[in-house]
């Protein structure tokens, strides 16, 4: 079983930026394909940011945030991390970090890619 926490978010004003963190226990990161999804007011929830377990650690973006998102990881501390640059309104939305099941190799693009999330942490860009 994993637990994930996240942290980080908070207000901030469009152009700046933020990095939500998305700490484990329970069980290791280290072998899980781990991925950001968002849900604003009366959306779905989205795809964001997604890195492997594989060496090189390569990751993937929705076409919305490429350039301006970077997912990353530390597998020491255990926490995946998303950092956001040039922070515009419509990224405000509710920033979920999940972890895919062990070696989980696919691109994890789909909520149904992983087994596991956290509570979330909101995220407000004011215009």
């Amino acid at each position: 079983q994993v637990q994930l926490v996240e942290s980080g978010g908070g207000l901030v004003q469009a152009g700046g930026s933020l990095r939500v963190s998305c700490a484990a226990s329970r069980s290791t990161l280290s072998n899980r394909r781990m991925g950001w999804f968002r849900q604003a007011p009366g959306k779905e929830r989205e795809f964001v940011a997604a890195i492997s377990w594989r060496t090189g650690f390569d990751t993937y973006y929705a076409d919305s945030v490429k350039g301006r998102f970077t997912i990353s990881r530390d597998n020491a501390k255990n926490t995946v991390y998303l950092q956001m640059n040039s922070l515009k309104f419509e990224d405000t939305a509710v920033y979920y970090c999940a972890a895919s099941r062990l070696y989980y190799s696919g691109l994890g693009t789909s909520l149904d890619n992983y087994n596991y999330w956290g509570q979330g942490t909101q995220v407000t860009v004011s215009s």
